[in-house]
Order: structure tokens, then sequence, then C-alpha cells
């Protein structure tokens, strides 16, 4: 993995160890030389992280759409920052640019992301790594539900392994960098 596309909070969240762990992931790309692709703003988590991959001497490209840069929220200082016509474009050119994902704790709109690029993966359209930064057990409730899904015939059980989870960031990266897609089809056998 050479890029990584991180979705995560324009909030900081309510704990300070959000912070941390976004600030530890960006530490811990920039010490691997892998470039940062996100999306494209100055505060919350994103910022932090942002400012963290800078700040150890790596690339970062920021992709975001035009009515938020209107916002004042796009961040000044990034190697790179596109500005996009829809979320659509974004997410496409962050779909595009990058060679796995990871999705730090957020909102609606890191859930939409990290489901979205999942799907993608399960339909065979990428085969790229997921992984999910666990900060504080932020991520379990939504794992279990996915567990849920399986229980009850929405998911199949091997799909579960189109994302890796865990609390650490080198950890995290690291067996990103392993991952083996699966080949399992969606769809299930109707005989």
């Amino acid at each position: 993995m050479r890029s990584v596309c991180v979705f995560c909070g324009s909030s900081p969240g309510d704990d300070p160890r959000y912070l941390e762990a976004a600030t530890a992931l960006g530490d811990e790309l920039a010490r691997r030389g892998m470039r940062l692709v996100y999306g494209g703003a100055s505060v919350g988590l994103m910022g932090a992280l942002a400012d963290a991959v800078l700040a150890g001497g790596g690339e970062v490209v920021g992709v975001i759409p035009e009515h938020l840069v209107s916002s004042e929220i796009a961040h000044p200082g990034l190697t790179e920052l596109h500005v996009t016509n829809s979320m659509h474009e974004r997410k496409a050119i962050m779909a595009e640019t990058s060679d796995g994902f990871v999705a730090l704790p957020g909102g609606f709109g890191t859930l939409e992301e990290l489901v979205e690029i999942l799907t993608w993966n399960q339909l065979g359209l990428i085969a790229k790594p997921v992984g999910l930064l666990n900060t504080l057990g932020f991520y379990d409730r939504l794992t279990s539900f996915f567990g849920h899904c399986v229980s009850q015939g929405f998911i199949r059980a091997p799909h579960l392994g189109l994302y890796t989870i865990d609390p650490e960031p080198s950890s995290l990266i690291e067996a990103m960098t392993n991952h083996v897609p699966t080949t399992t089809p969606k769809w299930k056998d109707r005989s």
C-alpha cells in the first residue's frame, strides 16, 4: 500500500483520545512513507490526521466538495487539494487514488463512506484492504451489527473478512498490508 484513504470525523469527538488516535495514525502513515488521501478539512479528526502526516514529512492529498471549501474548512497546507463539484465525485477520486482505506471514528459521513467501500469490495468492484481503527471500542457495536446481519442471512460470513479491526495504528496498517481479499461471491447459490 502506497496511498491510504482515511475516512474520519470533521469533529474531534468528546474524548481527547480520538484526536490522539488520529495523530498516531498520521504519524504511522508518515513513518511508513504512505500518502494520505482524505476529505481535505482542517477541523476535527481530519485536521489532526493531516497535520500529523505533514509534520512527519508525508504527502497529503485532500479531496473536498466546493460547498465545504466555501465554509472555510479546507486545509490550507496540503500537498494537493482537489475541489470537486459533488460528494459523489469526491468519493470516486478518493477510491481511485487509494490502495487501501481506514475508518477512524466519525459520524454519518464516515459510516456512509466505509460501508460503500465495503460494498464495492463485496461486489468485486475493487479488491482493496479496509481497516477500522477501533479507538475506545468505537466500532464494537457496528461489527456486532454486521455479525447480526450474518446471523439473519443478509451478509455472508466470509464477507466479515472484508475489513480488519484493531485499536493500534501500527498493527492495523501492518494487517492491511498483508490483507488477502476474499473471493466469496456476494450471492448465495439459489439451488
